[in-house]
């Protein structure tokens, strides 16, 4: 069974992280909902609160087939100044883990070198901080190693494109046929 990782710092944007989860899950995917906070409250956004399903000091993600994170302006920002979670994702992309952001969220990758010479996209006004990203439009870029999109709009098929690269076209058609989506 694959299995993803979804890390929430506070004021993660709510539909970036719990769509694709949603989506996720529905594929069959194991997904962890990670809080960066000392308990695992996370407070979206929106002031919507959730309890993720394990706190970030508490996880093995030697386990992980990809890591996601959401964005939101706060939740970003929260994820920027995170050393561990640095570290993490550093790690992870060493050992082929695939790492996936969405909005903000891919300006992580970017400031950490994560990025250099990959297609990404992300929130409009980030693409500066995208360090040595080929900066695409598209709503969903997938580049080696890294699915980027660009914001709460583009979660659903976000979701889509993180089950195609996890489970197979098939996967993906098949959940997006069960939740009536229809790409344009």
């Amino acid at each position: 069974m694959k299995r993803v990782f979804v890390i929430l710092a506070n004021g993660f944007e709510e539909t970036e992280a719990l769509t694709p989860t949603d989506l996720l899950r529905r594929a069959g995917v194991e997904v962890t909902l990670v809080s960066l906070n000392d308990t695992a409250a996370v407070t979206g956004s929106h002031n919507i609160r959730i309890t993720g399903d394990a706190v970030f000091s508490e996880c093995r993600f030697d386990e992980a087939d990809l890591i996601m994170l959401p964005g939101g302006k706060a939740g970003t920002e929260n994820l920027e100044r995170h050393q561990p979670l640095h570290k993490l994702l550093r790690d992870a992309a060493a050992r082929g883990v695939t790492l996936a952001a969405i909005c903000a969220a891919p300006r992580v990758l970017g400031q950490l070198g994560l990025l250099q010479g990959k297609a990404a996209c992300c929130y409009p006004g980030n693409e500066d901080l995208l360090r040595g990203a080929d900066v695409t439009f598209d709503p969903v870029t997938v580049a080696d190693g890294c699915i980027t999109s660009r914001g709460m709009g583009t979660a659903f098929e976000f979701g889509l494109a993180l089950i195609r690269h996890l489970c197979g076209e098939d996967a993906a058609a098949n959940v997006a046929r069960q939740t009536v989506y229809q790409v344009n």
